[in-house]
């Protein structure tokens, strides 16, 4: 199934948990010279005209990003000076990158970037908005089958980003079957999972899941709008991370306040920032 289009979505508050998490990681990355692999399993079109006909139709983005932009946080510089950059020649908030973009901006000579995207449109856009960047290799493939062909990397380094629609029911045990594999490959890689939350139900088996598994060092992060109720579509959505960033939690332990209280218009916002499993793991 390939109806999903990130354009309709770009900029919404799913996007601004994910790419705070995803920039922190990236920054704790470049800190060592050796270089590291980045790998986007569903890199969508890379970048998205905010003022296209697909935003505008749910401007989801004026309850995410439009509402950080001008806010005097420490926290939110990384994330405000990134989506900044790509709005250099307007004073208006016309272009959201994709994590594809976010990643070219640390990637250096050293790095090396594997991209994934199975939507024939996205697709070629992807290709288009990546084309200035040498360190990408793009691909028309299944993101999930693709990432085992790729760990463990040579550099014995990677970030790896997983962010399917779930718009297929059976994505989330999909997800969590590849990370496990993966995690067998590669342990000592970073993951990161992004997922909505439409049913909890969905969300507590998967999480289940990563606890059983023998996975060590999971942290989850979550951001929601309206209190779970299934049939409302998308009220929250989560970040998984695996071997995180030492500094992470302190981070968004500091930050998920505030920006639930930024972003909330029901009073029904809230926020999870906990460490599911622990570095030594679950026996």
């Amino acid at each position: 199934m390939l109806s999903y289009r990130h354009s309709f979505h770009a900029g919404n508050f799913a996007d601004v948990l994910k790419h705070i998490v995803l920039l922190e990681m990236l920054q704790h990355m470049i800190k060592k010279d050796k270089g590291f692999s980045y790998v986007d399993t569903h890199s969508g079109a890379g970048l998205y005209h905010l003022q296209s006909a697909h935003a505008d139709k749910l401007q989801e983005y004026r309850q995410g990003v439009a509402k950080l932009m001008d806010l005097n946080w420490p926290e939110l510089n990384l994330y405000q000076q990134t989506i900044a950059a790509f709005n250099s020649k307007s004073a208006k908030l016309g272009f959201y990158p994709g994590s594809p973009l976010i990643a070219a901006q640390f990637l250096r000579s050293q790095d090396h970037a594997w991209l994934y995207e199975l939507h024939p449109e996205d697709y070629k856009r992807l290709v288009k908005n990546t084309q200035g960047y040498s360190k990408f290799k793009v691909f028309k493939e299944d993101g999930l089958s693709g990432l085992l062909g790729r760990l463990p990397p040579p550099s014995r380094r990677a970030l790896v980003l997983i962010d399917p629609s779930y718009e297929i029911k059976s994505d989330y045990d999909a997800v969590f079957k590849t990370v496990a594999s993966a995690y067998k490959k590669f342990a000592t890689g970073s993951y990161a999972i992004w997922y909505p939350v439409v049913e909890r139900s969905r969300i507590k088996r998967m999480h289940q899941q990563f606890v059983k598994s023998g996975i060590k060092d999971i942290q989850v992060f979550e951001l929601g709008l309206a209190a779970d109720a299934e049939g409302q579509g998308m009220t929250a959505s989560g970040m998984l991370v695996i071997n995180p960033p030492w500094q992470l939690m302190t981070h968004m332990q500091a930050l998920l306040p505030k920006l639930t209280q930024a972003l909330d218009e029901t009073g029904q916002a809230f926020y999870r920032c906990e460490q599911l499993v622990p570095q030594q793991g679950i026996e």
